[in-house]
């Protein structure tokens, strides 16, 4: 009789984050169904969370320092204690932005990875962005003012449509990229900036998270691309006859206040009266100088999600401007996020656990 023997490598195969502990901290209960996905595939993980509560306030959500024992892999937005996060590893951002990271320890360690959250926010952010350009071109809020006022008046105003105008967009990735799609639909040119030059082999899609269908994998949208890292080629690109600009940079030291009165002089100077779309950071814009820009004319409005100061105090000039929409930093809100948060950390987590390099990894040399 033939003896039988068991293969050595018989059971599952041991993951690399069998003595990892991950802790998560987003707007959400983590769904039971992905936690036991997750311990599935990764049979020795250790998996706990704490719902953010945003309408507590920031700072009103520290998480416990017992919670912090032994974690190596977070998912979060807030900074948390350098002390309690000694041994992290690996730090999935839920934003898209660093500028809460940039003086950390963790962030300033190569010991530690990181990954940011961009890509998830593109389709409602680009709605955001055509959906108020859309209400200014048709004067959207004075016929609800109307509304309210329960008259029937002819609102006797200048009416645009899209077709045969030209945005431009100052910083070329997936938010931006999505921005293209939905004017390029609406019959626009698209003008693209990047810090460096988008040769053909570049403008294939990157390693970062992208919703399926969305935006201009292979940059093909653009019909003329400008570069640069200095205030003159930004001021090139803003002699360019735009009729709306729309600002989707991070915030780092090179960009901080890009847009100030010598650049609004540019605008006004132009041969079209420019809408300014601002979903990035408050501080990409001198905020007085914007202010005179509505006052004066020098541009045909503005709608912003974000401002400086941040938030507007109350009575603020800025809300008193003519042609501004102004919104409360929710451009990025969407029922959709957190699926796509988790579908982003799930790849990391698959990259880990094979030693592969990540998705979203953020430039932190630049901030």
């Amino acid at each position: 009789m033939t003896p039988s023997f068991l293969p050595l490598n018989s059971g599952p195969p041991v993951s690399k984050l069998c003595k990892d502990v991950l802790l998560i901290q987003m707007p959400i209960e983590i769904p039971a169904e992905w936690k036991r996905k997750m311990e599935s595939k990764y049979p020795g993980i250790e998996i706990r969370s704490r719902v953010l509560w945003l309408e507590l306030g920031l700072e009103a959500n520290q998480i416990e320092p017992e919670l912090w024992n032994g974690v190596t892999l977070t998912c979060l937005y807030l900074t948390h204690p350098e002390e309690l996060m000694s041994n992290v590893r690996f730090i999935q951002l839920t934003s898209a932005g660093v500028d809460r990271w940039i003086h950390h320890q963790r962030y300033n360690s190569p010991d530690v990875a990181f990954s940011t959250a961009s890509g998830i926010h593109c389709p409602q952010i680009a709605e955001w962005v055509m959906s108020t350009w859309i209400m200014r071109n048709h004067n959207i809020l004075r016929h609800i003012e109307s509304q309210r006022e329960g008259t029937w008046s002819v609102v006797r105003a200048e009416t645009r449509d899209s077709a045969g105008m030209r945005m431009g967009i100052l910083g070329y990735g997936f938010v931006g990229r999505q921005y293209a799609r939905l004017a390029t639909a609406m019959g626009m040119e698209v003008y693209a900036f990047t810090r460096t030059p988008y040769t053909s082999d570049k403008k294939a899609k990157s390693d970062h998270y992208s919703v399926l269908g969305m935006g201009d994998p292979h940059g093909q949208l653009p019909s003329k691309w400008f570069h640069g890292e200095s205030r003159d080629a930004v001021n090139e690109f803003l002699r360019q006859d735009l009729d709306l600009l729309v600002l989707c940079l991070p915030l780092t030291k090179e960009t901080e206040y890009l847009l100030g009165p010598e650049q609004f002089a540019i605008l006004a100077q132009g041969n079209k009266r420019i809408f300014i779309s601002n979903v990035a950071r408050g501080r990409l814009i001198c905020t007085e100088a914007l202010i005179d820009a509505l006052h004066k004319g020098k541009i045909w409005g503005a709608a912003v999600d974000v401002t400086d100061p941040e938030p507007l105090p109350e009575s603020h000039p800025l809300f008193s401007a003519p042609n501004v929409v102004i919104t409360h930093h929710v451009s990025w809100q969407s029922s959709n996020n957190w699926d796509r948060m988790l579908d982003i950390l799930e790849a990391n987590l698959d990259r880990l656990d094979k030693g592969e390099n990540l998705i979203n990894i953020p430039d932190r040399k630049l901030g």
